[in-house]
């Protein structure tokens, strides 16, 4: 096991789990887990779906940021764990066709896996935090869904969005955001950066791509509900991209669409904070007032 990998303690608890379930066939990394409540209910399970971080580049189905995300088990939730291509593999926006081709696959599959597609919530750190929410704002884009990579009869729209730390303010802010606050090194513009590698050049050679894969573009009424967090002294993602975020989704959506979270102090992407009970605590209490009413 890696240092950054899920700890037998962490998930020995849970009883019931599925492991590399295949939702595509395109690549081996087309991959999902299921972890099942130890409670066993006659209704099917809300679930939620995690897409861990790692910049675009590194990072697996199975890291430690899965930790605290496997506590929603013991609220009676499916926790459903998804490995997609990252950019040295295949770059933008594959790990979004990656990351709706899992939802469709899950809904079609509901009944086998004992799901509830209709409560269904998707939550990711960092670069996960960036794949959840353009996969949830750009649902019914045909430029970010390959229908054809399976169940395109079903759609891949959510119920709710948590986003962790995830740079979603627009990547060419950044740089400027580092550069003012010193709280972190200006290196995202750098041609070898992992928001370089996933749009395939440096960020300031392509202002059009970099705007395409800006989650801000794409907030709508529409929109499911998001909870976004973030550590008020985050060395890699500056904090200042979830509040630009948040407040796209306020002007345009409105105020109900979106709740923000600053953690005073908190480092990236909070290994610390993180695992800290009140944080879950925190997103599974806003899961269940928007998943369980």
């Amino acid at each position: 096991m890696n240092n950054h990998e899920i700890s037998i303690e962490a998930a020995g608890h849970i009883e019931k789990k599925l492991f590399d379930i295949p939702y595509c066939t395109q690549s081996p990394s087309q991959i999902l887990d299921i972890w099942y409540p130890n409670e066993e209910s006659m209704a099917p399970y809300p679930v939620i779906v995690h897409f861990h971080g790692g910049g675009f580049v590194v990072g697996g189905h199975r890291e430690d940021s899965l930790e605290p995300m496997l506590r929603a088990a013991d609220r009676g939730y499916a926790v459903v764990s998804v490995e997609y291509r990252k950019c040295k593999e295949s770059r933008f926006p594959a790990m979004l066709y990656d990351a709706k081709a899992a939802v469709r696959f899950l809904k079609f599959h509901a009944a086998k896996y004992h799901l509830d597609p209709d409560k269904m919530a998707l939550w990711g750190p960092s670069a996960g935090g960036w794949i959840v929410a353009m996969t949830a704002l750009t649902h019914g884009n045909p430029a970010f869904e390959d229908l054809e990579m399976g169940n395109g009869g079903y759609d891949s729209s959510v119920a709710a969005v948590v986003d962790w730390c995830g740079p979603c303010g627009g990547f060419l802010e950044m740089d400027e955001a580092f550069k003012k606050s010193g709280t972190g090194k200006p290196n995202h513009n750098l041609p070898d950066s992992g928001e370089s590698q996933l749009l395939g050049a440096p960020l300031k050679e392509i202002p059009e791509l970099v705007r395409m894969a800006d989650p801000c573009v794409y907030v709508n009424r529409s929109m499911p509900p998001f909870l976004i967090m973030h550590g008020a002294r985050d060395a890699v993602v500056p904090v200042e991209q979830s509040v630009r975020f948040a407040d796209t989704i306020r002007k345009t959506a409105g105020e109900k669409k979106v709740e923000l979270f600053i953690a005073d102090e908190a480092p990236h992407h909070g290994r610390i904070w993180w695992h800290e009970d009140w944080v879950s605590d925190m997103v599974l209490d806003y899961l269940d007032k928007v998943l369980k009413p």
